[in-house]
């Protein structure tokens, strides 16, 4: 494999993950595996667009689906996504943290002024 294409491939996957529905998604397919039929109630979006969503994360290798009948069930391929995200929630509180400090030293600085 190149490097290109595993560059493509974690662009395939991190964008995959750029997208708020998308995240909620798999929050939601933590508890399980779900029907689409149980999935579009929960998100209260067109079945067109939670279709789009759910196949972007398994063209993404993401998730799985399985054909039941009639029924499209999915669910998480590889729970080591929900470990990528925790990963990428540190880093977030780690700047929410320097923006709070960034914040106490702005308002300190207005008070001395005023």
């Amino acid at each position: 494999m190149t490097q290109k294409s595993i560059s493509d491939l974690r662009i395939k996957i991190l964008s995959a993950l750029s997208d708020p529905t998308r995240l909620e998604l798999l929050e939601y397919l933590s508890g399980g595996e779900r029907c689409v039929c149980e999935i579009l109630p929960a998100f209260q979006r067109s079945q067109s667009t939670i279709s789009k969503h759910l196949n972007i994360l398994h063209e993404a290798g993401i998730l799985e689906r399985r054909i039941d009948g009639k029924r499209n069930l999915y669910r998480i391929k590889d729970p080591q996504v929900f470990d990528l995200i925790k990963k990428v929630d540190e880093m977030a509180l780690v700047q929410v943290v320097q923006f709070a400090e960034a914040g106490k030293i702005l308002e300190k600085t207005l008070l001395q002024r005023s």
